[in-house]
């Protein structure tokens, strides 16, 4: 990571640090529902973005994070984070072995459509059946707590209990796509073949990516279960999946940052084009405003808003605004 990278990244969570100082307490709800979210697009960012495989179904080890915690607490009493946290990202990454273990014998358009079908059966298993609560969904009876050092029942607390994790994830991933693993993911995307004939394995690696982004996903569906006090299984229909891969297309695919940056941008957005004070009767019809909005960012930034500073370099200079070096190295944060 270069220096203007690591200031962004440091600017972005040192603000996100001091926002409650300044917020009131429906712009810190708000802003840890988006970094929940900034969470879940970290988690499809590794495989999407770093790995070349787009993942239509992680919207099911999101609502399998979710439902675990809500599931797996006890009614009468409130759970430990310390054991219900890691239980819930095990059973997203359990979800994601076996999901992964099967459609990752495919490739292409057939891994697309492979991992929808495991998402979209994941739906109707909570929606038809009583294991979920069915269409009306299950409420968490108590929000899990450390002892009398951390209870998530409170905003603050949950608020900086969300945005710990997502420096933990943030760096986590760093870290990883800095090792002899994330280069080898990085192969991947960029040739697989190629990496095969070096001598790689690729399966393995693949599957090991699905399995740390689908546990990343459960981490992200365990803080919405706390957060809301209530999982349905809208968590894990189709269009989920699609909201958070168009997150990580907003912000540039292959940059952890974008992921970051996709998230807060496409809840904006929402804010935006919802907003009767800005747009009056057409508020109601905010898809359509925030679908043209997508559009438009897809076709005048085709590198997402990572890469917004080096379009308006390279305008500057005279070059063309995709234009990039040759062997340029994938910058992955």
């Amino acid at each position: 990571m270069n220096r203007y990278k690591l200031l962004f990244v440091a600017f972005a969570f040192t603000a996100l640090a001091l926002f409650p100082l300044v917020a009131e307490p429906y712009g810190v709800d708000r802003v840890t529902k988006i970094m929940v979210f900034a969470i879940f697009a970290l988690s499809l960012q590794l495989l999407v973005g770093c790995t070349g495989l787009v993942c239509f179904g992680q919207a099911a080890f999101f609502g399998a994070g979710a439902y675990a915690a809500v599931l797996l607490s006890p009614s009468d009493t409130a759970a430990s984070v310390l054991w219900l946290l890691p239980a819930s990202v095990l059973a997203a990454a359990f979800c994601a072995l076996f999901v992964g273990a099967l459609s990752l014998r495919t490739r292409g358009v057939y891994f697309i459509m492979v991992t929808l079908a495991f998402s979209q059966m994941a739906f109707y298993v909570v929606h038809d059946t009583p294991l979920g609560g069915g269409t009306d969904g299950i409420y968490l009876s108590s929000k899990p707590v450390l002892g009398t050092l951390l209870d998530l029942d409170r905003s603050q607390t949950m608020y900086a209990f969300t945005l710990a994790c997502l420096l933990g994830v943030f760096g986590l991933l760093a870290l990883i796509l800095r090792s002899r693993f994330g280069r080898a993911l990085d192969g991947i995307r960029v040739n697989e073949q190629r990496m095969r004939a070096t001598g790689f394995s690729t399966y393995p690696y693949k599957l090991a990516a699905f399995v740390i982004s689908g546990g990343i996903a459960g981490l992200a569906g365990f803080l919405f279960a706390v957060k809301d006090g209530f999982v349905n299984p809208e968590l894990m229909s189709w269009h989920m999946s699609g909201e958070v891969l168009i997150m990580i297309i907003l912000g540039g695919l292959g940059h952890l940052r974008g992921a970051l940056l996709g998230a807060f941008a496409f809840a904006l957005l929402q804010e935006l084009f919802k907003s009767e004070a800005i747009f009056g009767d057409f508020a109601k019809h905010w898809h359509l405003g925030l679908g043209l909005s997508i559009i438009a960012s897809v076709a005048l930034l085709p590198r997402g808003l990572v890469g917004l500073p080096g379009q308006l370099v390279a305008r500057l200079a005279g070059r063309a605004p995709g234009a990039r070096a040759t062997g340029a190295p994938h910058e992955p944060t």
